[in-house]
C-alpha cells in the first residue's frame, strides 16, 4: 500500500467555508507541509490544478530541493498545453528530481473555467483530445520522433532529446467516471483514480477500466482520493468532522453547490448525489462523511474515525484492488502528522528499509525527568 498526502495550494484552514481560523499558503508553508510528509515516510503529495491554486509545475519544482524521498503528483492539462511541451516539462522534472515525478493526467470538468482557459469542447470531445494528446505523450517520452494527426492534435517531427529517469515514462494517474473517461484510462493510464465513494461504487467503475484495459491487452492499478479526519475515539473524530462545517451556513453551501452543479464532470455529479446538498445526508457509509463535499469541488467525502477503524476502512478498499491511496485534512501540516503517527503502524505499507530508518514517530517521546524512558502506552 503507497500512501500519499496533499499540498493544499488553493487553501488551508481549521474549519471549511470561512475566514475563520483560515491560514495562509504560502511557499514556507508548502515547505513545511512537503517535510512533513517526507520525514514521516508519506509516499507522494499530490499538487491540486486549476484557476484556484498556485500553478502546480512551479510548486512542486521549488519543493524539490526542500524533500529527498518524496514524489510529486503534478496535473498536465490536455488542451491547456501541447502533448511535446507537456513531455519535456516532465522530463526535466523528472531528471531533475531524480525520478520524483507522477503525473496526474486532468481533462477537467468545468466548462467555464476552461472557456476561460481557452478550451471550447464538450465534455467528451475533451476526453477524445487527451486520448490524442497521451498517445502523443507517451511516444515522445520513449524516445520516438512522432508524426501524428488527430482531430484535436497535430504535431510533425515532434521529439524529445532528454529522456526521464522513470521507464518507459513517470506514471500516468487519471480519474474518470464516464464511459469517455473509462475509455481512455484503459487506453493509457498506469492507475486510475476514484474520488472517495463507497466501497461498492467504486468497485463497479473498478471492474468496469479493468475490463475495458484487459481489451486492450493492458492492466491498470487503481487509486483513491479522500479526506481524513483521526482521532484517538470514534467520539472525538466525529467530533471533529462536526466542527469542521462548525462556521459553514446554508447560503455558502447553496451558492457552492450551484457553481459545482453546472460542471458536466460525471464525477463531480457523483459526488454532489451522495449528500444532495443537504446537511442531513452526510454519513453516506460506514465512517465515510461527505461534509467536505458541501464547498469543495473534487474529492469531497473523508474516513472519520479513530486509527484501527479508519486503517480498516482503508483496508476494505485494498481488499478491492486498491493500492495508492491520496489522503488529506484540515489543516493539512498537522493532519499528516495526525494521521501517520496513528494510522500508519496499522498498515501494509510499501516501504523500504532507508524509509524505515526515517521512523515517522519518535522511537521515545520526551525523557522522563532527563534520565527514564517513556512508559508505552497502557493496553
Amino acid at each position: 500500500m503507497e500512501v500519499f498526502w496533499f499540498i493544499p495550494t488553493h487553501g488551508d484552514g481549521k474549519y471549511l467555508g470561512t475566514t475563520h481560523g483560515a491560514r495562509a499558503v504560502d511557499f514556507d508553508y508548502m515547505t513545511q507541509i512537503a517535510k512533513a510528509a517526507d520525514t514521516l515516510g508519506y509516499g507522494g503529495v499530490l499538487l491540486p490544478t486549476g484557476k484556484s491554486c498556485e500553478d502546480p509545475w512551479i510548486a512542486a519544482s521549488a519543493l524539490i530541493p526542500a524533500t529527498k524521498h518524496l514524489k510529486f503528483l503534478v496535473a498536465v492539462r490536455p488542451g491547456l498545453m501541447s502533448p511535446t511541451t507537456a513531455a519535456r516539462m516532465a522530463s526535466s522534472f523528472d531528471r531533475i528530481s531524480g525520478g520524483r515525478l507522477l503525473v496526474n493526467v486532468v481533462t477537467g470538468g468545468d466548462a467555464v473555467e476552461l472557456a476561460g482557459e481557452g478550451l471550447h469542447l464538450d465534455h467528451d470531445a475533451r476526453y477524445d483530445l487527451t486520448d490524442e494528446f497521451l498517445t502523443v505523450w507517451r511516444r515522445t517520452l520513449q524516445g520516438e520522433q512522432v508524426d501524428f494527426e488527430g482531430d484535436y492534435v497535430r504535431v510533425t517531427g515532434g521529439k524529445v532529446l532528454y529522456p526521464p529517469v522513470q521507464k518507459p515514462y513517470p506514471p500516468l494517474f487519471f480519474g474518470g467516471s464516464s464511459d469517455a473517461g473509462h475509455r481512455v484510462a484503459a487506453n493509457h493510464i498506469d492507475v486510475y483514480l476514484s474520488w472517495g465513494e463507497p466501497p461498492a461504487q467504486v468497485a463497479e467503475k473498478m471492474a468496469t477500466v479493468r475490463k475495458l484495459a484487459a481489451e486492450q491487452g493492458r492492466t491498470v492499478r487503481f487509486g483513491i482520493r479522500l479526506h481524513v479526519i483521526v482521532r484517538e475515539t470514534e467520539e472525538k473524530a466525529w467530533e471533529a468532522a462536526n466542527d469542521l462545517i462548525r462556521y459553514l451556513d446554508d447560503e455558502t453551501i447553496a451558492e457552492a453547490q450551484s457553481i459545482l452543479g453546472r460542471f458536466d464532470s460525471v464525477g463531480q455529479r457523483r459526488m454532489m448525489e451522495l449528500h444532495g446538498g443537504s446537511r442531513d445526508k452526510l454519513e453516506i457509509g460506514p465512517n465515510l462523511w461527505a461534509g467536505v463535499g458541501l464547498v469543495r469541488g473534487g474529492a469531497g467525502t473523508a474516513l472519520v474515525g479513530d486509527p484501527r477503524t479508519v486503517a480498516d476502512r482503508m483496508l476494505e478498499y485494498a481488499e478491492l484492488g486498491i493500492d495508492t491511496f491520496i489522503l488529506s485534512g484540515y489543516p493539512h501540516l498537522e493532519e499528516a502528522y495526525q494521521f501517520a503517527e496513528s494510522v500508519f503502524p496499522l498498515l501494509p505499507l510499501n516501504r523500504s528499509k532507508e524509509k524505515e530508518q526515517r521512523s515517522y514517530i519518535s522511537p521515545f517521546g520526551e525523557m522522563i525527568a532527563n534520565n527514564e524512558l517513556p512508559r508505552s502506552k497502557a493496553k
